[in-house]
This record gives structure tokens, sequence and C-alpha cells, in this order.
């Protein structure tokens, strides 16, 4: 990583920390009970360049590198977890769209539009992680035949394509797609106890058709899964935003050593290492969350409080982006599983 990239990285973190607590958190609880998030707050995102920020420079994204990503994550999830939840769905349809091959019709439609903010994608792959596949994929002529379900797919609405996974016999196929329903691509809305104006949906498909040339890669769930693992620490910088903002709010306590810790190893740690640290973090989330609740008291859990928002807001967060040993992780620290396990 060279200066200039340094030097823009940490411009853009104060421009993000600026927006956060200048714009977006005298914003935030009208936009949790708006029921969709302001226009306004994606495109100040957009403006100030945060949509490039998981694309290079040669179509036209910052070129930044995962850690300073998340230093620029974390605080616009302080600032207003909605608007910055639906805007890092962006990430994984700008990054793939980068990786296509230069004249493909992926890269051409999609690279530069994304990483500019003048499109705005979202991912359809939650349901990868489940036992139970429930979303295929069928080879149908020159392309491929969608049919089941994406249970959860944020943002719609607000964007213009979508990053989708669906299972084949033994791999997963990975297409970006127009995020626009048809008579085969339905959307029904799921109301969610935070951050329900990110318009999360769950979409139906029924036998919808997408070309080859819509198609990112084929992959193995294996290879799949291995990569996915190092993006858990992405994840985390959201909860570090929460929580950041629960002990501002509270003041100092023995919480900011902790959540310091916490960061820190989060920063560091290697693949194996995540679930841990990710665990770490969210049981921090919800000790400072809770402690800023008590701390006010019942004022805390009116609707026009922060606290029970950023309450709400970690809860949501440590369900989010789960894995198995992230949750193991959770409940060993909550006193609901055994220690030693």
């Amino acid at each position: 990583m060279g200066d200039r990239t340094a030097s823009d990285a940490g411009a853009l973190l104060q421009v993000a920390r600026r927006l956060a607590d200048e714009v977006l958190f005298e914003r935030a609880l009208d936009a949790d009970a708006a029921g969709v998030v302001p226009h306004d707050n994606l495109d100040r995102l957009r403006d100030a360049g945060f949509y490039g920020l998981w694309a290079p420079r040669e179509v036209g994204g910052c070129g930044f590198d995962e850690l300073e990503r998340l230093a620029i994550i974390e605080a616009l999830a302080g600032g207003c977890l909605t608007t910055a939840f639906v805007w890092a769905q962006h990430g994984g349809g700008s990054a793939a769209a980068a990786r296509t091959p230069p004249g493909s019709l992926l890269h051409d439609r999609w690279a530069r539009a994304l990483a500019t903010g003048e499109s705005r994608s979202g991912v359809a792959f939650a349901h990868v992680l489940r036992p139970e596949p429930c979303l295929f994929a069928e080879r149908c002529g020159d392309g491929w035949s969608l049919r089941g379900v994406a249970p959860f797919v944020t943002g719609w609405g607000h964007i213009d394509a979508v990053l989708t996974a669906a299972h084949t016999a033994d791999r997963l196929v990975w297409m970006l797609i127009p995020a626009t329903e048809a008579t085969t691509l339905a959307s029904r809305r799921l109301r969610l106890a935070a951050v329900d104006s990110s318009v999360t949906v769950e979409l139906h498909f029924d036998g919808h058709m997408v070309g080859d040339d819509h198609v990112v890669e084929v992959i193995g769930y294996g290879e799949w899964l291995a990569g996915y693992r190092l993006g858990l620490r992405t994840n985390g910088a959201l909860m570090l935003g929460v929580t950041s903002r629960a002990l501002a709010l509270l003041g100092p306590s023995p919480l900011d050593a902790e959540l310091d810790a916490a960061r820190r190893a989060l920063h560091a740690a290697e693949v194996d290492d995540m679930p841990e640290c990710r665990a770490q973090v969210g049981y921090v989330g919800i000790r400072a969350t809770s402690a800023l609740v008590s701390s006010v008291g019942g004022r805390a859990i009116t609707l026009g409080h922060h606290g029970q928002r950023l309450a709400r807001e970690a809860l949501f967060l440590v369900v989010q982006g789960q894995t198995a040993e992230i949750r193991s992780g959770h409940l060993r620290r909550l006193g609901a599983a055994d220690s030693n396990r």
C-alpha cells in the first residue's frame, strides 16, 4: 500500500466520521422509524465516494485494502446502522463486477457504475449457509433457470443489481442480475425488529432465466466457504460502530478498554481466529448497549431515544453474518453453552 492510498484512506475516514456525527446520527431515529432508508442518506454516501470502497482504482473505485475499509464501515455504522447496512450490501456486487474480464457484459455494464455509485447493488446469498439449500440453478440452454427462495435481500427498491448465489448439484452459481421484479421474480417484504427501514425482502424465483453473460463464477461450495470465512471480519465492523456510539453516549467506563481490545483482536485475527473475535465483538456490543439503556432509565426505551435503537441494532448484528462457530462463541459468553466446547 503506497503513501497516496494511505493518505486517501485517512482523508475518507475523516469524511466518514464527520458525516456520521453531523448528519447520519442526527437523522438515525427518523430513519429507523421511517420504513425506508432516506434516499438523501445514500446519495450523500455516493457523493462522498463511499460506494467505491470495494473496487480498484482502474474502474473508478478507491483501491483500499480490508483494514482501511473496516474503519470507514465502523464510522458510518456508528452514525446510522440502517443507512450503513443498506450501503454495505453493495460491496459484494461491486467487487464481483470489478473482477470480471474487461469487455464482458458484466464488466462493461456494472464495474464502473457500481464503483462510482451511479448504480447500486445488493446481495442474495445468506441462504447458502443454511443446512438445506433453498435456491437452485438448473442449466437451461445458454443460461440458468432459478427456482426457490432467497430469504434475506436488503435494500430492495434502492438497488439496481443483486449478486445472487444458487445451488447446482455440487457447486454454487454466482450471478449479478438486475434487481427488477418480473412474472418469475417476486419480492415479499420482511418486517424486522431493527433496521426495518433497510427494506429487506424475501425473493421468490419461479423459473427465472439468467443468461451466461450474467454469471460471475461457478465455484465449489468448499472453495467459496473458505473465502467467505475471510470476510467475517467486515461484518464485525458494523457492531464496532454501534458499540462505539453506545459507549460515547454512556460516558467513560471499563467497556471502553474492552471494545478497544476486541477491535484490535478482530483487525489482527487470522481466519481461524475470526469466529471467536466476532463473538467477542458481539458480546461487548450487547453489554454496551444494555449498559446505555440501564444508565438512562425509562427514557431509553421510548422511541425518541437512541438507547433502544442501538440495543435493538446490537441484537440484530448478533445474528447478522453469523456462522455456527460465531453462534457457539456468543452462547458461551452469555452463559448458555458449555465453556469447554
